[in-house]
């Protein structure tokens, strides 16, 4: 079981606390693996907002953790607190996994953790950020980015993309798909990185595409095509990619092609079909195309991504669906 500390002290935002207490507290109940040890840690009894707050531990155990996520830190003009620096610092160098959230990213970047490195923070503050640690490459265009050790995310819900992406590096995308489903969410938003659009379905009746998003992945061991999708959708494909732009901000052959490399990521994570058979599966047709596409998608290849999973999970990734 993976441990993962929220630090806390005065002068943090709920709204990243609250993501981060909702995705790491308690798993889905359609996952069956051990969930996260999760405990808030702080200096004593802190408010936010209306709000008021009981660490379960001081600060001093934030090194004991796997992972420790600082969530937003409200006054980017103002030095976070030494003791909450001291203890991330203590943190990382203890071999933990460091992740912010939103402007917590100042917290960081105060520990020194940014230093030569690529990061983000919320869009209103990324030049702040910039200015007072120039030693931090910072990127205002992404929703989150991944370090390795340490990992910052952009403003508000792209907290949620980032804890997210901490589920699917842990567990697989499976379960991180299962807990994205639970907090009604896309499991995947397109902002760089390791990323691919798995555009929402509109949930609304009499919507165009309501119905054709779930017929085509049921299909997609198939050959699908602009056409076939115009067909099923009783439009011509011009008004089909209309209506795929507005909903999902891609064209009907991006989406599918994501689907796909999705489809593939659970089969990889799941099962020992060799690589040709999961091109098969997922209409590929060869697995020279699944590793090209997989690979310029992903970063890694078909291969590399299994044998990374398993490493992580120590197991096949048996997930109920």
């Amino acid at each position: 079981m993976t441990s993962v500390a929220l630090a806390v002290t005065d002068g943090m935002l709920h709204f990243e606390l609250g993501i981060a207490h909702e995705v790491f507290g308690s798993a889905p109940d359609a996952v069956t693996v051990p969930w996260y040890d999760l405990s808030v840690c702080g200096p004593g009894p802190v408010p936010f907002g209306p709000f008021r707050l009981e660490p379960d531990h001081g600060l001093d155990r934030l090194p004991d953790a796997d992972t420790v996520i600082v969530p937003g830190w409200a006054d980017v003009d103002a030095a976070p607190p030494a003791a909450l620096v001291d203890a991330v610092r203590a943190a990382h160098a203890a071999g933990a996994r460091v992740v912010s959230l939103c402007t917590g990213a100042f917290v960081l970047a105060a520990a020194g953790l940014l230093d030569g490195r690529r990061a983000t923070t919320h869009w209103a503050h990324t030049d702040v950020l910039a200015a007072c640690h120039p030693a931090v490459e910072v990127d205002p265009d992404v929703l989150y980015v991944d370090g390795g050790s340490v990992l910052t995310s952009a403003g508000k819900a792209a907290a949620l993309d980032l804890c997210l992406h901490l589920v699917r590096l842990d567990h697989g995308s499976s379960i991180a798909n299962t807990v994205a489903r639970r907090l009604v969410v896309p499991p995947h938003r397109s902002g760089g990185q390791a990323q691919f659009v798995t555009a929402p379905v509109p949930e609304q009746d009499g919507h165009p595409l309501t119905a054709l998003f779930p017929w085509a992945v049921e299909r997609l061991d198939r050959p699908l095509t602009v056409e076939d999708l115009a067909r099923r959708a009783g439009m011509s494909s011009r008004h089909l990619t209309r209506h795929f732009r507005a909903a999902t901000g891609t064209t009907p052959l991006q989406w599918l092609l994501a689907q796909r490399i999705r489809r593939a990521q659970e089969l990889l994570e799941r099962t020992d079909d060799s690589v040709d058979a999961i091109a098969t599966a997922t209409g590929m047709g060869t697995a020279t195309t699944l590793r090209r596409h997989f690979n310029r998608t992903l970063g890694v290849p078909p291969d590399s991504y299994r044998r990374t999973f398993r490493t992580r999970t120590g197991r096949a990734g048996a997930v109920a669906p």
